[in-house]
């Protein structure tokens, strides 16, 4: 399976984030009074959301150079190295 973990993690940041940035947008100023009137919903959107793209690019990126394990030099060695031991199904 090929799948890169940077890939739902993205979307998970992605998805949380734009959830705060609407709810920093649409919420009463008197909710951020607590916080010295900094709308933190909204900032911290931000953030996740800025997080969240980056690692679904990266996710995505990364996922176009994987290789499987066979096909490297290192994962074919290890391979033998299993295959000598008896540790291969």
């Amino acid at each position: 399976m090929r799948l890169d973990i940077r890939l739902p993690i993205g979307l998970l940041f992605s998805l949380l984030g734009v959830l705060l940035v609407v709810f920093g947008l649409i919420a009463d100023k008197t909710v951020f009074q607590p916080s010295l009137g900094i709308n933190v919903n909204l900032w911290w959107g931000i953030v996740m959301l800025v997080f969240g793209v980056a690692m679904f690019l990266l996710g995505r990126r990364g996922t176009a150079t994987a290789r499987l394990t066979e096909e490297s030099p290192e994962g074919i060695k290890i391979e033998e190295m299993e295959h000598q031991a008896g540790l291969e199904e």
